[in-house]
């Protein structure tokens, strides 16, 4: 099963002071220069701070979504998990990440890849939506 490491419990604030409005793809204008802010990644990434996890992504049951091996996850314990969200949950002692389908009757487990199992929840298992994946952030 895939595993996905809680890398802290705590969301830092993390400034840039020289970002720019936008990317030219043309001549820039040398008024450029001074168009200028502060970045906080907090504001851009975390909702509620006091909910809010960052995990890294272990392996590749989510490359349909975009997230890959290696890829951090910003997780919002907050949100109310629905069916079709990006979830992290607690499944038999393994954290993994999946597309939540719910019914009144069922809760199944969908990667976004072929070379992974859809997982159907059963009464007998040790189950908990530990919460929504919001983000995903990448090297390229």
């Amino acid at each position: 099963m895939e595993k996905s490491n809680n890398l802290n419990k705590h969301v830092g604030g993390v400034r840039n002071k020289e970002i720019s409005d936008g990317v030219s793809v043309g001549f820039p204008s040398p008024a450029d220069d001074y168009n200028t802010y502060d970045l906080d990644l907090n504001d851009l990434l975390v909702t509620n701070r006091n909910a809010t996890v960052f995990m890294k992504m272990e392996q590749n049951a989510m490359i349909g979504t975009g997230i890959s091996a290696g890829d951090i996850l910003v997780v919002d314990r907050s949100l109310t998990p629905v069916s079709g969200k990006v979830v992290v949950v607690y499944l038999n002692g393994e954290f993994l990440v999946r597309r939540l389908e719910r019914s009144k009757y069922v809760v199944e487990l969908y990667p976004e890849n072929d070379n992974y199992p859809i997982i159907l929840i059963n009464d007998s298992d040790d189950f908990r939506i530990w919460g929504v994946v919001k983000h995903s952030i990448h090297k390229l």
